[in-house]
Formats: structure tokens, C-alpha cells, sequence
């Protein structure tokens, strides 16, 4: 299975934000949209990432208002990335050692998506319960 399956089923809308808004502003459209991350965006090209994690670095190394820090100043500007056709196992071990929870897609170098660990985890079992299913059905004949 590739990335691609799973958009095609999870659909390829992206949450975003612009890098001037402020992390108060990303509080409630992560709220809003109930997500953990926003990809950053200036003139529609991504120029980042900013996650659940990156808002609790700044706060703890801040110690200022949510309203007074800049997306860009606290965003991940160095964004790991994949592409659709990349497979599930890939992306998961990708993902595992990165460390990362949330990994746009592009193609051609256009954001096509965003692929969560959650994403990868149920597709991973929805490939394994698969072939768990033709391993009892071969033994049982």
C-alpha cells in the first residue's frame, strides 16, 4: 500500500496558517479543526510546519502570552516530507525515526496532503488483518 491509497481515502484537504499569525491563533484552529498540526503556508508554498509540540517548546522556553509569539518564529522551518507513492512501511519507519507525528505530502512540489501516524498505523493493520485472513484461510485449506 502507498501513501496515495490513503489520501484517496482520507481525502487530501490540509489544514494551514499563515507564518504571521500568532500561536493563539494555531491553539484554536487546532481546536477548531480537532488536528495536532498545521502546515504553514506563505502565497500557497509551504514554508513550515507547526505541531502541538513545537507550541510547547515555545512556552516553556518563553514564558510569554500565546498572542505574542509569531508562528514563524516557533514553526519547524526544516519539514520532512513524502511523496504519494511512497509504501506505508516507509513512511513508518520514516516517521518512527524522525519522530515526527505528521508528514505533508507533495508531488511535483505541491502540498497534495498530510499523512498522520495514525493514518499509517490503521493502514498498516488494515494490511496485516489482510494477510492474516489468507494465512488461516491457506492453513485451513
Amino acid at each position: 500500500m502507498v501513501l496515495r491509497e490513503i489520501l484517496r481515502e482520507k481525502g487530501a484537504a490540509v489544514h494551514s496558517i499563515g507564518p504571521d499569525a500568532t500561536l493563539d491563533n494555531v491553539v484554536q484552529k487546532l481546536v477548531e479543526f480537532n488536528c495536532g498540526s498545521l502546515v504553514v503556508c506563505r502565497e500557497d508554498r509551504m514554508v513550515g510546519i507547526i505541531t502541538e509540540r513545537d507550541i510547547l517548546r515555545c512556552c516553556a522556553a518563553r514564558r510569554i502570552p500565546l498572542d505574542a509569539c509569531r508562528v514563524e518564529d516557533t514553526m519547524t522551518g526544516d519539514v520532512v516530507t513524502g511523496k504519494p507513492g511512497d509504501s506505508v512501511e516507509d513512511t513508518m519507519g520514516l516517521m518512527t525515526e524522525k519522530r515526527i507525528r505528521h508528514l505533508p505530502i507533495l508531488e511535483d512540489g505541491r502540498l497534495c496532503g498530510l499523512i498522520s501516524i495514525g493514518d499509517v498505523v490503521k493502514a498498516q493493520h488494515r494490511i496485516m488483518a489482510i494477510e492474516n485472513q489468507y494465512l488461516k484461510t491457506y492453513i485451513q485449506g
